[in-house]
């Protein structure tokens, strides 16, 4: 009896191990892609099954929580926010950030083409992958998703502006950018790259300026408890409209996430390296003309694919967790 016991146990242990392993892994995705101008870690959290689950439990962080906590204490009130899975989630987005910032940051400068034709994979199966999610056909959910698109689209083409890098900038950069980051196809890096501040949080990233981090992360944490309680409502009254608008957010971001860049406009770093800010899609044979590199149409397929076939899996592998648990 004692070893059926212990065996129960274990299996709970490893059950539990496995659980949370899976989802920091996602938050290491999540952080992941959320170092690349244009892409949404919001896209990561859709399509492994965990988004209305993170948007429920961040909806949770109101005033009424504290009367939660003074009546029924820490443990009911931990429970009630589902802190084990936003710490598994929020650190394991911290780990890939300061572990992938400098690398992703490297890869865009120096080989561009293969990581843009990843992550341009990686949305376009993305949009499949929310769109099977909504329940009906209809014609307003058409122009939701044009309405959607239009916005994507506009986001991603407007001119960045410089803002002065300081306390309060960051922060109500923060606030801004956290919307977009859990938004599916709105990228909260690129909402810094046109506030232009984007090589700020970067180089604060790298040379781990806490202060800096700190601004960030308080900005963050308003701006993200905020917009859960409009997305959480959306979800539960408008779902198949909200859905729809999220497709249309991810096919207006693809114009971002083309390839092939002529880049005409650059700021420069602390360090002394450019960070492209103006860049326009071009066909891979143009793209050869104006830059006088080789458009690797065979590396960008692969990685295009490559983006697809992950996106798949991981699409499965939540799809199979769900039934599980059914």
């Amino acid at each position: 009896m004692c070893r059926s016991w212990a065996g129960g146990l274990n299996s709970d242990v490893r059950e539990l191990v496995h659980h949370y392993t899976k989802i920091i892994s996602i938050g290491m995705l999540m952080g992941a892609a959320e170092v690349v101008p244009g892409v949404s870690g919001g896209t990561i959290a859709f399509i492994s099954g965990i988004y209305e689950r993170l948007v429920n439990a961040l909806r949770q962080f109101t005033p009424h929580l504290l009367v939660f906590l003074k009546n029924h204490g820490i443990k009911a009130t931990w429970r009630r926010a589902d802190g084990n899975f936003l710490v598994a989630l929020f650190g394991g987005m911290g780990i890939a950030i300061i572990l992938f910032a400098s690398t992703i940051n490297y890869l865009l400068q120096n080989e561009p083409i293969p990581i843009w034709s990843f992550f341009m994979g990686l949305v376009l199966a993305s949009v499949w992958v929310v769109y099977k999610q909504i329940s009906r056909p209809g014609g307003d959910l058409i122009v939701a998703c044009g309405v959607g698109a239009l916005v994507g689209i506009v986001i991603t083409t407007l001119v960045p502006i410089e803002l002065t890098p300081s306390p309060l900038f960051i922060f109500l950069g923060g606030a801004v950018a956290v919307c977009a980051w859990i938004l599916p196809g709105l990228s909260g890096s690129f909402i810094l790259l046109i506030l232009g501040l984007y090589a700020v949080i970067i180089n604060a990233i790298e040379q781990f300026e806490i202060v800096t981090l700190l601004t960030l992360g308080a900005g963050c944490a308003v701006g993200i408890v905020s917009f859960a309680q409009l997305l959480g409502r959306l979800f539960r009254y408008f779902r198949d409209q909200t859905l729809a608008v999220l497709t249309g957010f991810m096919l207006g971001s693809l114009m971002k996430l083309w390839p092939w860049k002529h880049t005409t406009s650059y700021q420069i770093r602390e360090d002394g390296s450019p960070l492209p800010l103006i860049q326009e899609p071009v066909m891979p044979g143009a793209y050869a003309e104006v830059t006088g590199s080789e458009p690797q149409i065979a590396v960008a397929i692969g990685a295009m694919l490559a983006g697809i076939i992950i996106v798949l899996l991981v699409n499965w592998f939540a799809s199979r967790d769900r039934l599980e648990l059914s």
